[in-house]
């Protein structure tokens, strides 16, 4: 029953108007924070760790993450902490909204070409292109993961 009422949910939110941050079933081009980088293509890397702490706290390491319009940057994840995780970029307002709809459906899947979960000692990769300067964010948007401290900045420089 509740698979039903997340697919009902998700058919909702893919059939609201285009907008610049695709749906949520995929099928994106570019988002406000950029676009999927070309298969094969040139890269800076940035390793992300994601982990608990003793006190509770779940963090990323970088907790900031700064690059410049333009770039593409090789996200490097590992998942070292004993819960899954996952990292979403976006703006902060569209997180937000994600993260509302994760508190209704936390089993969703995704297929966002700007996220990736991963299990407990997984790694995975993005690969990113930042075409548009500004100030985004990346989260955890698993319930109570954002809350816990699992969120930072994302700055794209001009």
């Amino acid at each position: 029953m509740a698979f039903a009422a997340a697919a009902a949910a998700l058919v909702g939110f893919a059939s609201a108007p285009a907008s610049a941050s695709g749906n949520h079933a995929g099928g994106h081009d570019e988002l406000a924070v950029g676009k999927a980088a070309e298969k094969g293509a040139s890269a800076r890397p940035v390793r992300v760790t994601m982990k608990e702490t003793p006190d509770g706290k779940m963090l990323f390491q970088p907790a900031k993450i700064q690059v410049q319009q333009g770039e593409t940057i090789r996200f490097q994840f590992t998942n070292s902490g004993e819960n899954a995780h996952e990292f979403v970029m976006d703006e902060p307002a569209k997180n937000a909204e994600h993260k509302a709809l994760m508190q209704k459906f936390p089993e969703m899947e995704h297929d966002d070409p700007n996220a990736i979960r991963l299990e407990p000692g997984a790694k995975g990769e993005i690969v990113w292109t930042f075409s548009k300067a500004g100030n985004f964010e990346f989260a955890c948007l698993i319930p109570g993961h954002y809350e816990a401290g699992m969120h930072g900045p994302l700055v794209v420089m001009k």
